[in-house]
């Protein structure tokens, strides 16, 4: 894996975790039909480093891998259309689980050299 694949990764595996603390932070208000309180410009940048990964992720990784990164890119920008306030709570919750779905097959496809990975993931 070249240095420029790794960092990729590691970019993926920063805004998989950054939705996911998003989703977290919202998690307790699932079933409440208040609207959302997503803040816009957190997004736009999020969205943006997406859009970013998908193009730099063409020449590095298998077709299967930019497919699932533009996936993503297009439910957060689907998302960003909608805010604020347009979606509750729970809406949002579950539009960001479709965000983090794509960027966790990503990742997956992303195949890591054993001598990488932590000992208990190796082979």
């Amino acid at each position: 894996m070249t240095s420029e694949q790794r960092q990729l990764r590691q970019t993926l595996g920063f805004l998989r975790t950054s939705f996911e603390a998003i989703q977290h932070s919202i998690a307790g208000r699932l079933n409440d039909p208040l609207p959302c309180w997503l803040d816009t410009g957190m997004l736009s940048m999020l969205s943006g480093e997406l859009n970013r990964c998908c193009k730099e992720a063409k020449p590095l990784f298998a077709p299967q891998v930019v497919e699932q990164i533009f996936l993503a890119a297009q439910q957060c920008e689907l998302l960003l259309k909608q805010c604020p306030g347009v979606l509750n709570s729970a809406i949002c919750h579950r539009q960001l689980a479709a965000i983090m779905l794509p960027l966790n097959n990503a990742l997956q496809l992303i195949v890591m050299p054993p001598k990488r990975r932590w000992p208990w993931q190796r082979d």
